[in-house]
């Protein structure tokens, strides 16, 4: 089952052309194989209707963040209601997750690994046993390794990967005491993502 579900998200990874899982194991497949998946080998990226540009948008950044539809929906109409640009307001809202937190802090090697070791409870905000991954995180929030899972190898091995202090100046990382800290909702060029969330508005707003 694991190998199904990891050949299926490095045919995602292909089609998008860009390792949107942030697991490294994908930047070596697109580095192999930097064409999409099918039977006819390296071809050009077709083009596709303005309207697919805008749906495949809204599916990259879907499985990148490992939400279903319904979830999707229900982040972009808070994003709407919230003040400012609603794109912007949606990559906040999915940055703010604690998965995405746990993954962008170097805990995980990937999303997907980031939702699994939340589910299982092994981290701590503000003190208290979190094992929710949609969680939102606030300004403030000190997310925490806990004492039973600070040996484990994932975790060891992701933070092995962290040199020096992270790059996100919204978060920051005490490696030493597994401990890391949301200072902010992130501005929109803080994020480090190739996301062209306006597509996404246009899609929703028909």
């Amino acid at each position: 089952m694991a190998t199904k579900s990891s050949a299926s998200r490095g045919k995602l990874v292909r089609k998008f052309g860009e390792n949107i899982f942030g697991n490294p194991k994908y930047d070596r497949l697109l580095n192999r194989k930097p064409y999409t998946p099918g039977q006819h080998g390296p071809t050009r990226r077709r083009r596709i209707s303005k309207y697919g540009e805008q749906l495949q948008e809204k599916q990259k950044v879907k499985y990148m963040y490992g939400v279903l539809e319904k979830q999707f929906r229900n982040y972009f109409q808070k994003a709407e209601g919230m003040k400012g640009e609603t794109g912007t307001n949606l990559l906040q809202l999915l940055e703010s997750r604690l998965d995405n937190v746990v993954y962008r802090l170097g805990f995980a090697s990937s999303r997907t690994q980031a939702r699994q070791m939340v589910s299982h409870a092994h981290f701590l905000v503000n003190g208290k046993k979190t094992n929710i991954p949609s969680f939102q995180v606030e300004s403030g929030d000190e997310i925490q390794v806990r004492d039973k899972s600070r040996k484990m190898d994932v975790i060891l091995d992701s933070l092995k990967r962290i040199k020096g202090d992270i790059a996100l100046p919204w978060l920051e990382l005490d490696k030493a005491k597994m401990t890391g800290t949301f200072l902010a909702v992130p501005e929109r060029d803080d994020m480090e993502l190739t996301v062209n969330e306006q597509l996404i508005v246009e899609l929703y707003s028909k």
